[in-house]
């Protein structure tokens, strides 16, 4: 059977450190790591840009723009015309740069200065500009070459991680490359996958440049790409005498006036994912036609807390929020979900109204959108896409359980120390909807024997897969809750096809 694959992401700290030590420790010298690195590139235009004749290369003044002008030397050997433009003065590269710059000059190359504009007709640009080093807003020449590069209409390689794309948060500082591919070495960058990252990155591909494995002891990464989530080994095949009492039963609550929707489908997506029952505690005014498009739900008038506490008696899951609202109703039933010891999972108006009045517990999954996390800890929606993995870590410290914090790279904050990037999805999820998908899906974890951990990660996982498949087969635009969630029957069985 497979088995969970996590993909250690590094700080560009920790990426650095792994560089020196290839150096320092294991003898490989800097020129020699530059020369790998150039290498690949070439073999990733090799790859997607067979037909290359001619290729803008611009470099900055560190070790980026020396693995340019290595590039540039071997797509000149290649048959290529490369203009490669610098933003130092190559008289004042030292070290490998300066070597690289000699090597290309001595091939017959000739180094530009960019001028502010790129002149020419080019099928390819490359970003060597600034690399991981970057903390801070872009200014000056570099701003306006990075400004250049978007405005022009050919593809762009960025080298190791777009200049402007803050290694560490995803964020932009100021301005950033939008690439076609990232080619990142030694060390996956963090900011690469998640916040502006997956925008500015496009298709990430990585080179180990050839690097001794042993090198990689030396760092811990805090953050984890997740690959595959081993699902067969959590949603294995059923015993052939189980019945439904053996897969629990999810209660979900929420709905209030105009919002019956998202209770629907948060119940039917913990139904699609094999919850052996599922019920919706709603608005009177809606029970009666949530059960008219699916039978299987059982659905309950609910006007009050008292009503609500039977029903939570019955479950073995609540999954609280879609559709709630902000009204008394809606800070009763929260009030009776959050008095019982069920598992939880807390999503939409529940995290809204959970805002006002912070709680700590250990056994709930918290799935906020960046709004939501921000109302959560006090601050600005800004603020919390400035840096996801921080946020993510706070909610954790402050609220306790798992944190889910949706939105482009996905982060799971399974538990302390166990931090992950889920890099699945895409934007024909942004739509109405998705969020309560996810509320089920999670649900439906928990309630078949899950622990906490593993429900967080295997849904973020499951929820985006099914989103990547539902956009496949008719486009990301116009595409509705509903396409999620008839793609999520196939993922939660044994012998389901997982990565495709």
């Amino acid at each position: 059977m497979p088995q969970a694959a996590r993909i250690p992401l590094y700080t560009a700290a920790q990426a650095r450190e792994l560089d020196r030590i290839a150096i320092e420790q294991h003898g490989i010298a800097g020129y020699e790591l530059m020369s790998r690195a150039g290498q690949a590139l070439a073999t990733v235009i090799d790859r997607h840009w067979p037909r290359l004749q001619r290729a803008a290369v611009l470099c900055g003044a560190g070790n980026n723009g020396g693995d340019g002008l290595v590039l540039g030397r071997l797509l000149r050997q290649r048959g290529a015309q490369v203009d490669l433009l610098c933003l130092a003065d190559p008289e004042r590269l030292h070290g490998d740069a300066a070597r690289a710059a000699s090597d290309f000059r001595a091939a017959g190359g000739q180094l530009q200065p960019f001028t502010g504009g790129l002149n020419g007709e080019f099928d390819l640009l490359v970003d060597a500009l600034l690399g991981t080093g970057l903390d801070r807003a872009v200014e000056g020449r570099y701003r306006a070459a990075i400004e250049a590069i978007n405005l022009y209409p050919a593809p762009v390689l960025a080298v190791d991680v777009p200049s402007g794309l803050n290694a560490d948060t995803g964020a932009v500082l100021g301005v950033a490359v939008e690439a076609r591919r990232t080619l990142t070495f030694i060390g996956r960058k963090r900011g690469l996958y998640t916040g502006s990252g997956p925008q500015y990155a496009g298709n990430v591909e990585f080179a180990d440049l050839e690097v001794p494995g042993e090198i990689y002891a030396s760092q811990q990464p805090a953050v984890q790409l997740i690959d595959n989530p081993a699902l067969e080994l959590l949603l294995g095949p059923r015993r052939r005498d189980a019945h439904k009492g053996h897969f629990g039963h999810v209660l979900v609550i929420g709905g209030d006036a105009g919002m019956a929707g998202a209770v629907r489908l948060a119940a039917e997506a913990a139904a699609r994912c094999g919850a052996g029952l599922v019920s919706i505690a709603t608005r009177s005014a809606h029970a009666a036609s949530l059960n008219c498009g699916r039978p299987e739900l059982m659905v309950h008038a609910v006007e009050s807390g008292a009503e609500l506490r039977p029903l939570l008696a019955r479950a073995s899951v609540g999954v609280i929020g879609p559709g709630l609202g902000h009204t008394g109703w809606a800070q009763h039933l929260l009030g009776q979900a959050l008095d019982t010891e069920l598992p939880l999972v807390v999503d939409a108006d529940a995290l809204n109204l959970l805002a006002h009045q912070p709680l700590r517990r250990d056994d709930w999954i918290l799935t906020p959108h960046p709004g939501e996390a921000a109302r959560l800890l006090g601050c600005s929606g800004a603020r919390i896409q400035q840096d996801r993995f921080a946020a993510a870590e706070q909610l954790l410290a402050c609220y306790g359980g798992s944190v889910v914090l949706k939105g482009a790279g996905t982060l799971i904050a399974a538990g302390r120390g166990d931090l992950q990037v889920c890099a699945r999805g895409n934007p024909g999820m942004s739509s109405g909807g998705m969020g309560d998908v996810l509320s089920g899906v999670l649900g439906a974890l928990l309630a078949q024997g899950l622990s906490r951990p593993q429900a967080a990660v295997a849904g973020a996982w499951i929820h985006a897969l099914a989103g990547d498949q539902a956009a496949a087969a008719g486009g990301e635009r116009g595409m509705l809750a509903g396409d999620v969630i008839a793609r999520l029957r196939g993922l939660v069985n044994p012998g389901a096809n997982l990565t495709e």
